[in-house]
This record gives structure tokens, sequence and C-alpha cells, in this order.
């Protein structure tokens, strides 16, 4: 029987697998508060943006000094494309989206499942 891997080191599989559940929390956050906002239906939308606006997060985030300020612009740009809504309503989709990636979080570490993100909302 092999000896269980060590929690630092992860194999291809296991990040494949955390990124997808990570993708699929952050798409759910997104539909939950792109219903409430822009009253979108469509969970696939939500994961594509989700992973439009974790691109872009991940391509500006790292910029020295106006990093985080571009990112979160970019992020808010994306939903305010891909919802068709203003800066307001894709402010208030990304307040929303964080909450609920919160909430859905909290219920995955309460159930054992600690080790995934909402890949997509940012702070979550």
């Amino acid at each position: 029987m092999p000896a269980p891997a060590s929690p630092m080191v992860l194999g291809l599989e296991d990040r494949v697998l955390t990124f997808a559940v990570s993708l699929l929390v952050g798409g759910l956050a997104l539909h939950v508060a792109a219903r409430v906002v822009a009253d979108a239906r469509d969970y696939g939308h939500a994961v594509v943006t989700a992973l439009l606006g974790a691109l872009a997060w991940a391509l500006l985030e790292s910029i020295p000094l106006l990093g985080g300020l571009l990112a979160i612009v970019a992020w808010v740009a994306v939903v305010k494309w891909r919802y068709r809504v203003g800066w307001i309503g894709s402010s208030a989709t990304g307040i929303a989206a964080w909450a609920a990636a919160v909430v859905v979080l909290a219920a995955l570490e309460l159930v054992g499942i600690g080790s995934v993100s909402a890949l997509g909302v940012p702070g979550a």
C-alpha cells in the first residue's frame, strides 16, 4: 500500500479537481448574485464569467502599486460586459457574489471540504 501523499504536495489530478471545484463554486456564487441583480438564469454563463474574471484578475493583480485596483476594475468590467449591466449593477453583482461565495465556502468547510476557493470571485 503506497504511503499517503504529503498535504503540501498535490498531484496533477488533485490540482485539476481543486481548480474545477473552485471554478464551480465561483460560478455558483456569480450565478446567485447575477440572478438577484441582473435576473440572469444561466449557470454555465456564470462559470465562464468566473473564469474570465479570474484570468483578468490574475493578469493585472501582480502589477506593482496599482495591480489590485486595476484587477478589481477589470473584474467588474468583465461582469459588466457579460451581464450587460452598468457599473453599479456589476459592482453590486460583485458584492453579492462575494457574499454568496463566503456562505458556500463556509458550508463546504462545515462538511469537511475546506481546500477549495471561489475562483473568479475576488476576496473569497
